[in-house]
């Protein structure tokens, strides 16, 4: 797997609908999506939230090779997910392999948990893929605001985790420029067991700290030279407002959620 592999946190340029849409709609229709994936409890409700994911995706013309590039990442957790529930889920025996037993609803179960990990993914990527930092960050403070009468900085809070996000991509940068020069020095991060290539990783790490509280102390010295004294009295240039094509969008994203929510109702579904 490439450092560039990774996809969170990264934003795909681009002018599609789902582009324009208001930050805080697709904060909601996020966590909407996430929901109905724990709702669906067959593959007939997955092939639903596929196909809504998928015309969602056509709509933002995020190419299909940068979502699945994200899916590199994690094969291992899914794979680990998928032999974990293969043989720890009882039922009726399919295949023997020694002591363990691979059974129906094992198989079952694994291939069911999966696809809900893949799709979960490609949901939770087109948050990033398709909306800026800086709105993203508006989007969850107004999100967050009305928790401010109860003490929560929501301010804060916003832009720690833009920050958060928007930094991902930066140090997987750094982290390749750290592999590549040790590389070059002789390192090897590719031979051996899992181990062993663990172990080869822990010389990344003091760089790669290093590089981050450099990034982190660069980042407060910006801000404290543009004056920044957190969310009190601070304005906006653009105020963002509902339109038209975010009230349309909440209606769908309704529309959806009700019909995983029924279909995850039905009883004998496949």
């Amino acid at each position: 797997m490439a450092i560039k592999d990774i996809t969170l946190g990264q934003y795909y340029p681009g002018d599609s609908k789902i582009h324009r849409l208001d930050a805080r709609c697709k904060i909601i229709g996020t966590i909407v999506y996430l929901i109905s994936l724990f709702c669906v409890k067959s593959f007939t409700g997955f092939a639903l939230c596929a196909v809504f994911v998928g015309i969602v995706i056509a709509i933002s013309g995020v190419p299909l090779r940068f979502i699945f590039k994200g899916l590199k990442p994690i094969m291992f957790l899914i794979i680990f997910t998928m032999i974990v529930n293969m043989f720890a889920t009882p039922g009726v025996p399919l295949v023997s392999i020694g002591p363990l037993t691979i059974s129906h609803e094992g198989l079952y179960r694994a291939v069911f948990m999966a696809v809900r990990l893949v799709l979960l993914i490609f949901g939770s990527s087109l948050l990033t893929l398709t909306t800026k930092p800086m709105q993203l960050t508006d989007g969850l403070e107004r999100l967050l605001r009305p928790f401010k009468k109860i003490g929560l900085p929501a301010h804060e809070l916003a832009m720690m985790m833009s920050i958060a996000l928007r930094f991902i991509p930066t140090l997987l940068d750094e982290t390749d420029k750290i592999m590549k020069a040790q590389t070059a020095r002789g390192a090897d991060f590719e031979s051996g067991n899992l181990l062993e290539r663990a172990k080869s990783l822990i010389p990344l790490l003091v760089p790669l700290f290093v590089s981050a509280f450099r990034i982190a102390a660069d980042l407060a010295m910006a801000m404290e030279a543009r004056c920044y004294k957190g969310g009190e009295g601070r304005t906006r240039m653009n105020e963002a407002v509902l339109k038209n094509i975010d009230i349309t969008a909440f209606v769908i994203m309704g529309i959806y959620l009700a019909a995983t929510i029924f279909i995850a109702r039905i009883p004998g579904l496949f």
